[in-house]
């Protein structure tokens, strides 16, 4: 991106739920709105199971981490950054008790070499029918 300050929208990434853009640009930061495991142009989410409603059945909670940090590398990669410039992260998880071994072995896997200020949060719902959101700040570095 061209301009210091720009918004983004990944080509890769799911199409965002609102009227945001998947990521901001201030400065040499890169700021991304929340990222869920919805994949581009599908109906389904990774790992979810909805009743005719629209009501989560069942879900698999490694399904979404793995969709979700793919989206997250989609969106840094687009913006010009990459998983190593990642600097903070917010995780809101819809169910800390049962979710949490499996995310944290799963954000291990892939933070091993980078670690990131990291919060993890209960959220009651999130917009879609989804477990596990992140919310990250990442660097541009510039030559």
């Amino acid at each position: 991106m061209a301009n210091e300050n720009a918004n983004l929208n990944s080509s890769k990434a799911p199409e965002p739920v609102g009227l945001y853009p998947h990521a901001r640009r201030v400065g040499n930061l890169l700021f991304l709105s929340g990222v869920g495991p919805r994949e581009r142009g599908a109906k389904q989410i990774p790992g979810v199971e909805l009743d005719e409603h629209g009501n989560i059945v069942s879900y698999d909670i490694e399904t979404q981490c793995h969709s979700v940090f793919r989206n997250v590398r989609y969106i840094l990669e687009d913006a010009g950054s990459s998983w190593e410039e990642l600097v903070d992260v917010t995780v809101y998880l819809t169910n800390m008790q049962d979710d949490f071994a499996a995310y944290n072995r799963i954000y291990a896997e892939y933070f091993k070499d980078n670690q990131p200020c990291r919060t993890t949060v209960e959220v009651n719902k999130l917009p879609t029918p989804i477990a596990i959101e992140l919310k990250c700040i990442a660097t541009i570095i510039t030559l």
